[in-house]
Protein backbone atom coordinates (compact mmCIF):
# COMPACT_ATOMS: atom_id res chain seq x y z
CA UNK A 1 0.00 0.00 0.00
CA UNK A 2 1.24 3.74 -0.93
CA UNK A 3 0.42 6.49 1.60
CA UNK A 4 0.09 9.93 0.29
CA UNK A 5 0.62 12.02 3.60
CA UNK A 6 0.22 16.13 3.57
CA UNK A 7 0.74 17.96 6.81
CA UNK A 8 0.40 21.94 7.31
CA UNK A 9 -0.60 21.84 10.79
CA UNK A 10 1.56 25.51 11.31
CA UNK A 11 4.76 27.29 8.89
CA UNK A 12 6.26 24.01 7.35
CA UNK A 13 4.66 22.74 4.06
CA UNK A 14 5.13 19.11 4.10
CA UNK A 15 4.57 15.77 1.83
CA UNK A 16 5.56 12.33 1.98
CA UNK A 17 4.77 9.18 0.54
CA UNK A 18 5.65 5.76 1.65
CA UNK A 19 5.18 2.18 1.23
CA UNK A 20 3.02 0.65 4.13
CA UNK A 21 2.54 -3.09 5.38
CA UNK A 22 1.63 -4.43 8.92
CA UNK A 23 4.72 -5.58 9.31
CA UNK A 24 6.98 -2.76 7.34
CA UNK A 25 6.76 1.09 6.98
CA UNK A 26 9.20 2.03 4.50
CA UNK A 27 9.54 5.89 3.75
CA UNK A 28 9.94 6.87 -0.20
CA UNK A 29 10.16 10.80 -0.10
CA UNK A 30 9.76 13.23 2.49
CA UNK A 31 9.45 17.01 1.21
CA UNK A 32 9.31 20.04 3.45
CA UNK A 33 9.23 23.93 2.49
CA UNK A 34 10.50 25.76 5.41
CA UNK A 35 9.09 28.87 5.77
CA UNK A 36 11.08 30.09 8.62
CA UNK A 37 12.57 33.09 6.51
CA UNK A 38 9.18 34.54 6.04
CA UNK A 39 7.87 34.84 9.39
CA UNK A 40 11.40 35.61 10.96
CA UNK A 41 10.61 39.68 11.09
CA UNK A 42 7.79 38.48 12.23
CA UNK A 43 9.49 36.52 15.95
CA UNK A 44 6.73 33.95 15.28
CA UNK A 45 4.17 32.57 12.71
CA UNK A 46 1.56 34.91 11.01
CA UNK A 47 -1.20 32.72 10.27
CA UNK A 48 -2.33 34.04 7.11
CA UNK A 49 0.62 34.34 5.62
CA UNK A 50 1.70 30.89 6.44
CA UNK A 51 -1.75 30.02 4.56
CA UNK A 52 -1.41 31.74 1.71
CA UNK A 53 2.37 29.91 1.54
CA UNK A 54 1.05 26.59 1.92
CA UNK A 55 -1.41 27.01 -1.14
CA UNK A 56 2.08 28.02 -3.37
CA UNK A 57 3.87 25.21 -1.89
CA UNK A 58 1.81 22.33 -1.87
CA UNK A 59 1.27 21.39 -5.56
CA UNK A 60 4.90 22.20 -6.36
CA UNK A 61 5.79 19.80 -3.40
CA UNK A 62 3.36 16.83 -4.71
CA UNK A 63 4.63 17.15 -8.53
CA UNK A 64 8.10 16.69 -7.16
CA UNK A 65 7.22 13.89 -4.44
CA UNK A 66 5.88 11.95 -7.75
CA UNK A 67 8.34 12.80 -9.89
CA UNK A 68 10.60 11.43 -7.47
CA UNK A 69 9.68 8.13 -7.36
CA UNK A 70 8.18 8.01 -11.26
CA UNK A 71 4.63 7.79 -9.82
CA UNK A 72 3.22 10.48 -11.91
CA UNK A 73 1.65 9.76 -14.66
CA UNK A 74 1.83 12.46 -17.82
CA UNK A 75 -1.34 12.81 -18.93
CA UNK A 76 -3.17 16.09 -20.98
CA UNK A 77 -6.95 16.20 -20.70
CA UNK A 78 -8.46 19.20 -19.64
CA UNK A 79 -10.81 18.58 -16.21
CA UNK A 80 -14.39 17.96 -17.16
CA UNK A 81 -16.70 21.04 -15.98
CA UNK A 82 -18.34 19.32 -13.43
CA UNK A 83 -15.25 18.01 -11.52
CA UNK A 84 -13.80 21.68 -12.17
CA UNK A 85 -16.87 22.89 -10.16
CA UNK A 86 -16.25 20.85 -7.30
CA UNK A 87 -13.14 21.31 -6.83
CA UNK A 88 -13.55 25.04 -6.95
CA UNK A 89 -16.16 24.38 -4.54
CA UNK A 90 -13.70 21.97 -2.69
CA UNK A 91 -11.30 25.31 -2.76
CA UNK A 92 -13.16 27.90 -2.00
CA UNK A 93 -11.15 29.73 0.25
CA UNK A 94 -7.80 28.74 -1.26
CA UNK A 95 -7.65 29.83 -4.91
CA UNK A 96 -4.26 30.39 -5.26
CA UNK A 97 -4.30 26.54 -4.84
CA UNK A 98 -7.32 25.98 -6.76
CA UNK A 99 -5.43 26.91 -10.03
CA UNK A 100 -2.06 25.83 -9.06
CA UNK A 101 -4.02 22.54 -8.00
CA UNK A 102 -6.29 22.58 -11.57
CA UNK A 103 -3.09 23.38 -13.91
CA UNK A 104 -1.32 19.86 -12.26
CA UNK A 105 -4.64 17.63 -12.17
CA UNK A 106 -4.64 18.58 -15.90
CA UNK A 107 -1.16 17.61 -17.33
CA UNK A 108 -1.07 14.25 -14.79
CA UNK A 109 -3.27 11.22 -14.65
CA UNK A 110 -3.89 9.43 -11.39
CA UNK A 111 -0.61 8.62 -9.65
CA UNK A 112 -0.72 4.60 -8.31
CA UNK A 113 -1.48 5.58 -4.77
CA UNK A 114 -3.75 3.75 -2.19
CA UNK A 115 -4.53 6.52 0.36
CA UNK A 116 -4.10 9.72 1.51
CA UNK A 117 -3.31 10.99 4.89
CA UNK A 118 -3.67 14.40 6.28
CA UNK A 119 -2.90 16.00 9.35
CA UNK A 120 -6.72 17.62 10.85
CA UNK A 121 -5.52 18.87 13.66
CA UNK A 122 -4.39 20.78 16.31
CA UNK A 123 -2.71 23.25 15.03
CA UNK A 124 -3.59 26.85 13.29
CA UNK A 125 -6.96 26.97 11.73
CA UNK A 126 -6.05 28.68 8.44
CA UNK A 127 -2.94 26.42 7.77
CA UNK A 128 -4.92 23.30 8.21
CA UNK A 129 -8.22 23.94 6.58
CA UNK A 130 -5.47 24.83 3.41
CA UNK A 131 -3.71 21.75 3.69
CA UNK A 132 -7.19 19.20 4.64
CA UNK A 133 -8.95 21.12 1.63
CA UNK A 134 -5.77 20.02 -0.17
CA UNK A 135 -6.41 16.60 0.91
CA UNK A 136 -10.03 16.45 0.18
CA UNK A 137 -9.74 17.85 -3.56
CA UNK A 138 -7.05 15.17 -4.11
CA UNK A 139 -9.33 12.51 -2.63
CA UNK A 140 -12.23 13.56 -4.82
CA UNK A 141 -10.46 13.81 -8.23
CA UNK A 142 -8.69 10.93 -7.92
CA UNK A 143 -10.94 8.56 -6.06
CA UNK A 144 -9.03 7.58 -3.19
CA UNK A 145 -9.82 6.86 0.54
CA UNK A 146 -8.62 9.82 3.20
CA UNK A 147 -7.45 9.82 7.07
CA UNK A 148 -7.25 12.48 9.10
CA UNK A 149 -4.46 12.24 11.83
CA UNK A 150 -3.88 13.46 14.60
CA UNK A 151 -0.84 15.62 14.79
CA UNK A 152 0.20 14.91 18.92
CA UNK A 153 0.09 10.93 17.85
CA UNK A 154 2.10 11.28 14.96
CA UNK A 155 5.03 12.98 17.18
CA UNK A 156 4.72 9.78 18.97
CA UNK A 157 5.14 7.39 15.90
CA UNK A 158 8.11 9.74 14.32
CA UNK A 159 10.61 8.00 17.12
CA UNK A 160 13.36 5.57 16.28
CA UNK A 161 12.64 6.03 12.84
CA UNK A 162 9.27 5.02 12.62
CA UNK A 163 10.04 1.64 14.52
CA UNK A 164 8.46 2.89 17.36
CA UNK A 165 4.65 1.47 15.63
CA UNK A 166 5.46 -2.27 15.72
CA UNK A 167 7.74 -2.45 19.20
CA UNK A 168 5.19 -4.29 21.74
CA UNK A 169 7.59 -4.14 24.02
CA UNK A 170 8.18 -0.79 25.46
CA UNK A 171 4.71 -0.85 25.61
CA UNK A 172 2.95 1.12 28.63
CA UNK A 173 5.09 4.17 27.63
CA UNK A 174 5.12 7.75 28.36
CA UNK A 175 5.60 10.42 25.60
CA UNK A 176 6.34 13.94 26.12
CA UNK A 177 5.65 16.05 23.25
CA UNK A 178 7.47 19.41 23.26
CA UNK A 179 6.79 21.61 20.38
CA UNK A 180 6.06 25.64 20.01
CA UNK A 181 2.20 24.85 20.12
CA UNK A 182 2.40 22.32 22.92
CA UNK A 183 3.70 20.63 25.90
CA UNK A 184 2.17 17.38 27.18
CA UNK A 185 2.89 14.03 29.12
CA UNK A 186 0.87 11.68 27.51
CA UNK A 187 0.52 8.09 29.10
CA UNK A 188 0.51 5.08 25.73
CA UNK A 189 -1.21 1.90 27.43
CA UNK A 190 -1.38 0.76 24.38
CA UNK A 191 -0.80 2.46 20.70
CA UNK A 192 -4.15 4.04 19.98
CA UNK A 193 -5.13 3.92 23.70
CA UNK A 194 -3.95 7.11 25.33
CA UNK A 195 -4.37 9.67 28.32
CA UNK A 196 -2.71 13.26 28.60
CA UNK A 197 -1.45 13.43 32.56
CA UNK A 198 -0.18 17.11 32.35
CA UNK A 199 0.24 19.82 29.98
CA UNK A 200 1.29 23.42 29.73
CA UNK A 201 -1.25 26.17 31.56
CA UNK A 202 0.02 28.22 29.61
CA UNK A 203 3.11 28.68 26.90
CA UNK A 204 4.19 25.67 25.19
CA UNK A 205 8.00 25.24 25.79
CA UNK A 206 8.73 26.72 22.11
CA UNK A 207 6.17 29.39 22.53
CA UNK A 208 8.83 30.41 25.42
CA UNK A 209 11.90 29.94 23.73
CA UNK A 210 10.66 31.98 21.08
CA UNK A 211 9.64 35.16 23.48
CA UNK A 212 12.60 35.00 25.65
CA UNK A 213 14.84 35.06 22.30
CA UNK A 214 12.74 37.77 21.00
CA UNK A 215 13.51 39.68 24.42
CA UNK A 216 17.12 38.82 24.01
CA UNK A 217 17.10 40.28 20.59
CA UNK A 218 18.18 36.51 19.04
CA UNK A 219 17.09 35.36 15.87
CA UNK A 220 13.85 33.35 15.17
CA UNK A 221 12.95 30.28 15.91
CA UNK A 222 14.02 30.86 19.29
CA UNK A 223 14.87 27.51 20.05
CA UNK A 224 17.85 26.52 18.21
CA UNK A 225 18.98 30.48 18.48
CA UNK A 226 18.94 30.20 22.17
CA UNK A 227 20.52 26.71 22.52
CA UNK A 228 23.30 28.36 19.54
CA UNK A 229 24.25 31.12 22.32
CA UNK A 230 23.57 28.67 25.39
CA UNK A 231 26.88 26.39 24.30
CA UNK A 232 28.78 28.81 24.39
CA UNK A 233 29.12 29.19 27.70
CA UNK A 234 30.58 26.50 30.12
CA UNK A 235 27.62 24.81 32.12
CA UNK A 236 29.94 25.19 35.59
CA UNK A 237 29.85 28.63 34.81
CA UNK A 238 27.27 29.95 36.55
CA UNK A 239 28.62 33.63 37.66
CA UNK A 240 30.19 36.28 35.16
CA UNK A 241 32.17 39.48 36.13
CA UNK A 242 30.11 42.40 34.46
CA UNK A 243 30.42 45.76 34.74
CA UNK A 244 32.87 45.68 37.68
CA UNK A 245 29.84 43.80 39.60
CA UNK A 246 29.51 40.02 40.48
CA UNK A 247 26.24 38.81 38.50
CA UNK A 248 24.92 35.18 39.31
CA UNK A 249 21.45 34.43 36.99
CA UNK A 250 19.45 32.43 38.54
CA UNK A 251 15.74 31.87 37.01
CA UNK A 252 12.65 29.83 38.48
CA UNK A 253 11.58 26.62 37.45
CA UNK A 254 7.86 26.52 37.56
CA UNK A 255 6.08 24.27 38.79
CA UNK A 256 9.13 21.70 39.30
CA UNK A 257 8.34 20.42 42.42
CA UNK A 258 4.40 19.90 42.23
CA UNK A 259 2.97 16.97 42.64
CA UNK A 260 0.63 16.84 38.88
CA UNK A 261 2.53 16.67 35.74
CA UNK A 262 1.50 20.11 34.75
CA UNK A 263 4.02 22.80 33.08
CA UNK A 264 3.87 26.34 33.20
CA UNK A 265 6.77 28.32 31.73
CA UNK A 266 4.78 31.81 30.81
CA UNK A 267 6.62 32.77 34.47
CA UNK A 268 9.72 32.15 33.01
CA UNK A 269 9.71 34.12 30.07
CA UNK A 270 8.64 37.14 32.54
CA UNK A 271 11.53 36.64 35.11
CA UNK A 272 13.93 36.49 32.20
CA UNK A 273 11.75 40.18 31.11
CA UNK A 274 12.07 41.70 34.56
CA UNK A 275 16.17 40.72 34.60
CA UNK A 276 16.57 42.31 31.02
CA UNK A 277 14.86 45.83 32.04
CA UNK A 278 17.07 46.50 34.64
CA UNK A 279 20.10 45.74 32.92
CA UNK A 280 21.87 48.66 31.91
CA UNK A 281 22.20 49.58 28.13
CA UNK A 282 26.00 47.93 28.40
CA UNK A 283 24.73 44.89 30.06
CA UNK A 284 22.02 43.84 28.00
CA UNK A 285 24.38 44.10 24.65
CA UNK A 286 27.36 42.26 26.59
CA UNK A 287 28.06 38.39 24.90
CA UNK A 288 28.36 37.39 28.57
CA UNK A 289 25.01 38.50 29.56
CA UNK A 290 22.85 37.03 26.55
CA UNK A 291 24.92 33.94 26.51
CA UNK A 292 24.33 33.15 30.52
CA UNK A 293 20.78 34.27 29.97
CA UNK A 294 20.43 31.65 27.58
CA UNK A 295 22.28 29.06 29.17
CA UNK A 296 20.02 29.73 32.53
CA UNK A 297 16.78 30.03 30.29
CA UNK A 298 17.44 26.82 28.82
CA UNK A 299 18.35 24.77 32.05
CA UNK A 300 15.48 26.12 33.66
CA UNK A 301 13.14 24.80 30.90
CA UNK A 302 15.09 21.14 30.60
CA UNK A 303 15.15 20.80 34.25
CA UNK A 304 11.08 21.15 34.78
CA UNK A 305 10.60 19.13 31.38
CA UNK A 306 13.14 15.87 32.81
CA UNK A 307 12.37 15.95 35.89
CA UNK A 308 7.73 16.24 34.94
CA UNK A 309 8.31 13.34 33.07
CA UNK A 310 10.04 10.87 35.12
CA UNK A 311 8.43 11.42 37.75
CA UNK A 312 5.73 10.68 35.80
CA UNK A 313 7.29 7.23 34.14
CA UNK A 314 7.90 6.05 38.00
CA UNK A 315 4.49 6.81 39.22
CA UNK A 316 2.68 4.81 36.29
CA UNK A 317 5.80 2.37 35.90
CA UNK A 318 5.85 2.50 32.61
CA UNK A 319 8.77 0.49 30.29
CA UNK A 320 10.10 3.40 27.58
CA UNK A 321 10.06 7.34 27.30
CA UNK A 322 9.15 8.79 24.30
CA UNK A 323 10.12 12.20 22.91
CA UNK A 324 8.81 14.08 20.58
CA UNK A 325 8.03 17.81 18.90
CA UNK A 326 10.28 20.23 17.34
CA UNK A 327 12.10 21.36 21.07
CA UNK A 328 13.31 17.60 21.37
CA UNK A 329 15.46 18.37 18.79
CA UNK A 330 17.62 20.51 21.21
CA UNK A 331 20.94 18.40 21.88
CA UNK A 332 21.14 19.33 25.86
CA UNK A 333 17.66 18.14 26.43
CA UNK A 334 18.50 14.78 24.69
CA UNK A 335 21.71 14.74 26.59
CA UNK A 336 20.66 15.38 30.14
CA UNK A 337 17.33 13.36 29.43
CA UNK A 338 19.69 10.78 28.80
CA UNK A 339 22.40 11.40 31.93
CA UNK A 340 19.09 11.42 34.17
CA UNK A 341 18.19 8.10 33.41
CA UNK A 342 20.94 6.79 33.87
CA UNK A 343 22.09 8.64 37.12
CA UNK A 344 19.00 7.16 38.40
CA UNK A 345 19.74 3.83 37.18
CA UNK A 346 16.46 3.95 35.68
CA UNK A 347 15.23 0.81 33.62
CA UNK A 348 13.55 3.37 31.19
CA UNK A 349 13.75 2.93 27.18
CA UNK A 350 14.78 6.47 26.05
CA UNK A 351 13.46 6.55 22.39
CA UNK A 352 14.00 9.81 20.34
CA UNK A 353 13.82 10.55 16.90
CA UNK A 354 16.63 11.64 14.65
CA UNK A 355 16.46 15.26 14.93
CA UNK A 356 14.73 16.04 10.63
CA UNK A 357 11.80 14.05 12.13
CA UNK A 358 11.23 15.85 15.66
CA UNK A 359 10.01 18.97 13.60
CA UNK A 360 6.73 18.82 11.91
CA UNK A 361 6.91 16.10 8.84
CA UNK A 362 4.71 14.57 6.98
CA UNK A 363 6.30 11.09 7.37
CA UNK A 364 5.04 11.21 10.62
CA UNK A 365 1.73 11.38 9.41
CA UNK A 366 2.35 8.53 6.81
CA UNK A 367 3.58 6.55 9.84
CA UNK A 368 0.83 7.09 11.37
CA UNK A 369 -1.88 6.24 8.86
CA UNK A 370 0.36 3.35 8.26
CA UNK A 371 -0.84 2.22 11.83
CA UNK A 372 -4.19 2.79 12.00
CA UNK A 373 -5.17 1.18 8.60
CA UNK A 374 -3.54 -2.33 8.80
CA UNK A 375 -2.88 -2.77 12.62
CA UNK A 376 -5.12 -1.05 14.07
CA UNK A 377 -7.59 -1.66 11.46
CA UNK A 378 -9.60 1.75 11.55
CA UNK A 379 -12.07 2.52 8.98
CA UNK A 380 -11.12 5.01 5.86
CA UNK A 381 -13.54 7.91 5.20
CA UNK A 382 -15.17 10.05 2.58
CA UNK A 383 -13.41 13.02 1.70
CA UNK A 384 -16.84 14.80 2.48
CA UNK A 385 -16.32 14.04 5.83
CA UNK A 386 -12.60 15.38 6.49
CA UNK A 387 -12.62 18.61 9.05
CA UNK A 388 -9.70 20.75 10.13
CA UNK A 389 -9.81 20.47 14.34
CA UNK A 390 -7.51 23.08 15.46
CA UNK A 391 -8.35 22.06 19.67
CA UNK A 392 -8.49 18.48 18.37
CA UNK A 393 -6.84 16.26 21.71
CA UNK A 394 -5.06 13.52 21.96
CA UNK A 395 -7.59 10.57 23.31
Amino acid sequence: MKILAIETSCDDSCIALAECSANKFKLISNLISSQVEIHRKWGGVYPTLARREHQKNLTPLLSQTLKNVNVLKNSKSKIQDAKSKELKNILEREKILFKKLSKFLEKSGKPKIDLIAVTIGPGLDPCLWTGVNFARALSYYWDLPIMGINHIEAHIFANDNFSIMNEKKNLPALALIVSGGHTQIVLIKKLGNYRILGETRDDAAGEAFDKIARILGLDYPGGPAIAKEAAKLPMTNHKLLMINDELSINLPRPMLNTKDYDFSFSGLKTAVLYDYKKRTKKEKESKQYIQAMAREAQQAIIDVLIKKTIKAAKDYKVKSIILGGGVTANKELRKQFQQRIEKENSRFELHISSPKYCTDNAAMIAATACFHKTINNQALDNWRNIKALPNLRIS
